[in-house]
């Protein structure tokens, strides 16, 4: 037993009751979904330092003291004898890597215990987040929360960041031990999870510093918080013009790849005649790398409603409309619109730079202004006692793996997603979709397996199944990669959009509620539908 002094009693009220919480915790599998809120901190000195609990705990089971210093809680994983996985982050890569997992067969003994840790507590379907804000989907269609998806598996959940990582299997490498355990997570709440395998699928966060005031001024939309955001602001807009002789609410995409073009086409069919999109792109063309198909059905899309596109320019800086000092250009820009709009202060500039010769620079007026360019992969720090060590990374800031998903130099982690670089058989570097993520948690879940037992691993291959995007309510465009020169479009490639996506959901169950509540909303628009089309039959007689 480790006894724990305590240097203020005061200080310490708040834990009193969390100690007999963290041993029931921790001491076993009776809790299979977790929280944590006890706040550790780590110490600039060697070594790592809690605030105690103020009690006695078995060796192993919470705490523990070396040599008289305190050290953080470990997790105490159910079995001691079986494989740990801990896989770290809950997307597309993380969540099916831990369903694969759990979809295989194994031996009795050797059947891994699987940790997730994310720091929501919601899986996120973003290929589908754009239907929120037409208010095609609702959120627990798309958004359902860990604990539904993994009621019926042996999956782990736990709801936490990732601080740091300690890993050990390097020491394999240059052969100067060989352990089991193939290192630590720390959390930020101070945890501790030790491992024998690890996955990496934290996915990528907006990057926002590429322009001055796109940090304090844009809005990114990668995750379902941000939907939110971008829907609440949108109906705070609608909300304010509504009834009103103001000018139409002026909503600024900055990126034209899918992220942004879809964008453009549900923001522009949401506000009709109420709004103006504008989308800037740095190229001249928009979403330059996908389908010829899908392009030209969103140029058409985009051009039947109210987008003006801004093809061939970057943007050098957002302000507030009160900050930005008069110049000839801005009163040109803004000459013949009323004065009120002109002196709103909540009204936001963006001063456009041409990218291509031939033209000129642009000053644009928006309510709102939304982020689609650039991410920043989500890799952790590494840290072995006092000496930092690093991932192999490459410049976009994703961790470098070999053909079977393993980070080089540790062969007891893998990483996936836009955690991962990994190259297709050309050598070039494979986008960070939501379909490549897919594909590499179907091999990371099976390359675990043959580690544990034993067998060769399989080089990931990519194999491109096609590409696909929403264009509002009932229109998308989709261009299968098995048959050259086809692209679905418009009410088909919307309805072959939303079949192929709900196959893709996580579960079976979820998929059939999901199911079920997409095709009573179809039957409820299709009588509405045809209410209106007789209404305007028998009005027109």
């Amino acid at each position: 037993m480790a006894q724990f002094a305590l240097s203020a009693s005061a200080t310490l009220t708040p834990f009193e009751r969390g100690a007999k919480y963290w041993s029931k915790l921790f001491a076993g599998s009776s809790r299979r979904y977790a929280g944590n809120t006890i706040p550790f901190t780590r110490s600039p000195r060697k070594g790592l330092s809690f605030i105690a609990l103020g009690t006695t705990m078995r060796n192993g089971d919470i705490m523990q003291t070396i040599e008289g210093e305190a050290v953080l809680p470990t997790y105490a994983w159910p079995d001691k004898q079986k494989p740990r996985v801990c896989i770290l982050g809950g997307g597309f890569g993380g969540l099916y890597t831990a369903l694969r997992l759990e979809s295989l067969v194994w031996p009795n003994d050797k059947k891994p215990q699987v940790l997730l840790v994310d720091q929501s507590d919601r899986f996120v379907f973003k290929p589908m987040l754009y239907e929120l804000l037409s208010g095609e989907v609702d959120a627990w269609e798309i958004a359902p929360r860990f604990s539904d998806l993994l009621v019926n598996t042996t999956v782990q959940f736990f709801k936490d960041r990732v601080k740091f990582l300690q890993p050990t299997d390097h020491f394999e490498i240059n052969q100067l031990t060989q352990t089991r355990s193939g290192g630590m997570v720390h959390l930020e709440s101070g945890l501790l999870i030790e491992y024998d395998w690890l996955v990496l699928a934290l996915g990528a966060e907006a990057k926002l510093d590429l322009v001055p005031g796109a940090a304090e001024f844009a809005l990114p939309f990668s995750t379902l918080e941000d939907a939110c955001k971008v829907d609440e602001k949108l109906k705070a807009l609608e909300r304010k013009q509504f009834g009103s002789n103001s000018s139409p609410i002026r909503v600024a995409v900055v990126g034209c790849g899918y992220s942004g073009v879809e964008l453009a086409a549900t923001i522009s069919e949401r506000l009709q005649d109420r709004g103006v999109v504008q989308a800037i792109n740095f190229e001249t063309t928009i979403c330059p790398t996908a389908p010829s198909g899908n392009r030209e059905a969103a140029l058409r899309v985009l051009s039947s409603r109210n987008v003006q596109l801004f093809l061939g320019y970057f943007v050098n800086c957002i302000k507030k409309c009160g900050e930005v000092e008069v110049s000839d250009n801005v009163t040109k820009t803004l000459e013949g619109r009323d004065t009120a709009r002109q002196h709103d202060h909540d009204k936001l500039i963006l001063e456009l730079q041409p990218a291509q010769r031939g033209l000129k620079s642009q000053i644009l007026e928006a309510d709102l202004v939304l982020w689609t360019v650039g991410n920043k992969p989500l890799v952790p720090p590494l840290e072995y006692y006092d000496q930092p060590l690093a991932f192999p990374i490459n410049g976009r800031g994703q961790a470098e793996t070999d053909e079977t998903l393993r980070v080089k130099g540790h062969p007891r982690i893998f990483a996936v997603g836009d955690s991962a670089a990994v190259r297709d058989s050309s050598g070039k570097l494979l986008p960070a979709t939501a379909q490549v993520a897919f594909q590499q948690a179907d091999y990371a879940g099976w390359n675990i397996w043959a580690a544990i037992n034993n067998r060769p691993l399989l080089p990931f291959r990519f194999q491109n199944l096609g590409e696909m995007m929403t264009l509002g309510r009932n229109d998308a465009a989709l261009s299968p990669s098995f048959i050259e020169g086809l692209t679905l479009e418009g009410p088909i490639g919307h309805t072959a959009r939303k079949i192929a996506y709900l196959i893709r959901l996580p579960t079976d169950e979820h998929r059939v509620k999901v199911g079920i509540s997409w095709l009573a909303k179809s039957a409820i628009d299709s009588v509405a539908l045809l209410q209106s089309s007789l209404t305007k039959v028998l009005s027109g007689s």
